[in-house]
């Protein structure tokens, strides 16, 4: 709970401040993905029928997921990001590692730069298994784990350094910046074959992939299916 609180304090830094106080190239510069929309519109396509997002936070992406055709619903455990994603989307208070959905209910999932806040997070892709249906999508878009954490000093874009601490596995609130969200409420950091066995774990067969960001990745996407057919 003490992160869902940390998110409740800096709710409104988050929508005013880190969303919309900068232009898009400082963000780029700065290292936020926050132009997301070329990686959903390519892995999560267009389609039909409810796309539930885990820890939506404030909505922000709930357009796009509306213009690719699906009718999106939010869940989160912060009661101050829900806040200002009620009026973006539908919205439940609920556990991501609990998710108030019946099992093959829904056609599609999607995860928005969340994963570092989840420690139990293939916990959260067995719900995530559980509650697609067969043949349901789900897209996963993640700060990248090669280059992203408290290991990464990305001070000089051109020249990212990392530093020992990559294979560990921890939560941190160490960054190379002090503006950014991690800073703020920390990060649970999983090394790349770790993040991807959870995922073979959950019983999600692994689709496709893309990186954002430049010169050095600062997301990681995967679109993975809930086989149609138990493997």
């Amino acid at each position: 709970m003490a992160q869902t609180a940390a998110y409740d304090e800096i709710a409104d830094w988050y929508e005013e401040e880190f969303l919309h106080g900068q232009d898009t190239r400082t963000k780029a510069r700065d290292g936020n993905p926050l132009d997301l929309d070329p990686i959903l519109r390519d892995l999560l396509q267009e389609g039909d029928g409810p796309c539930l997002e885990i820890g939506c936070g404030t909505g922000v992406h709930a357009a796009q997921v509306r213009e690719l055709g699906w009718t999106p619903l939010g869940i989160d455990v912060s009661a101050g990001m829900l806040r200002y994603a009620r009026s973006r989307l539908p919205i439940a208070r609920a556990d991501a590692g609990r998710l108030p959905f019946r099992d093959g209910s829904l056609p599609a999932v999607i995860a928005m730069m969340v994963h570092t806040d989840m420690p139990a997070y293939p916990a959260v892709l067995g719900e995530v298994a559980r509650v697609l249906r067969p043949g349901g999508v789900f897209l996963h878009v993640g700060v990248h784990p090669c280059f992203c954490g408290g290991f990464a000093d990305r001070s000089d874009l051109d020249a990212v350094v990392i530093r020992p601490g990559y294979i560990d596995g921890h939560w941190t609130k160490e960054s190379w910046t002090d503006r950014g969200v991690r800073a703020k409420v920390g990060a649970t950091h999983r090394p790349l074959p770790e993040l991807l066995h959870a995922f073979l774990d959950a019983g999600l067969a692994l689709e496709r992939f893309a990186e954002g960001g430049e010169p050095t990745p600062v997301t990681l996407a995967i679109r993975a299916r809930k086989p149609r057919r138990p493997s």
